[in-house]
């Protein structure tokens, strides 16, 4: 295949990804105001004898509750990170379909939760499960991609510098 015809195809795909990062934003964003609406503020639904359970609280801070009240500096770290997975995910070199899924899932996520904190100065987290911190759909997407990711990157034949196909 001549890399006009390469990059004519990579062209062309971009929509899907792109489309599935909008998916993530908007389920994102969707359960975020369900929750919002329909739990009050420190309530969970159903009740605690449900293994998995919706919630309603939310972080200003990074993962697992860390960077409490560093909202500004997680916006623009949130910023950085959008741009680096836009320019991967159009990189020639990311071109194998699961790292372009992970790339994607993970624009979505970032997006999704930059969102929040543009808006609401936090993060809603919905999501609970026993023994774990509350979580949305948006970290979901980030830690699935992540996930593609390593799996893609460790899947790549010896001796070669791309996964491109």
């Amino acid at each position: 295949m001549s890399p006009a015809a390469r990059r004519a195809r990579i062209r062309l795909s971009d929509g899907w990804f792109l489309l599935l990062a909008l998916l993530v934003v908007v389920a994102d964003q969707l359960t975020k105001w369900l929750v919002r609406g329909n739990v009050p503020y420190g309530g969970a639904w159903p009740s605690a004898s449900w293994p998995i359970r919706i919630v309603h609280f939310t972080n200003s801070g990074a993962a697992f509750g860390s960077f409490q009240g560093a909202g500004p500096l997680l916006a623009i770290t949130s910023l950085v990170g959008v741009g680096a997975v836009l320019v991967y995910l159009f990189n020639p070199g990311f071109a194998h379909p699961i790292m372009r899924i992970g790339f994607a899932l993970m624009l979505g996520g970032a997006t999704g939760n930059l969102i929040d904190r543009v808006v609401n100065g936090e993060v809603v987290d919905f999501i609970h499960l026993p023994y774990f911190w509350a979580f949305n759909v948006a970290d979901s997407a980030i830690t699935i991609g992540v996930l593609l990711l390593i799996w893609a990157m460790t899947k790549q034949p010896s001796g070669n510098s791309t996964l491109a196909t």
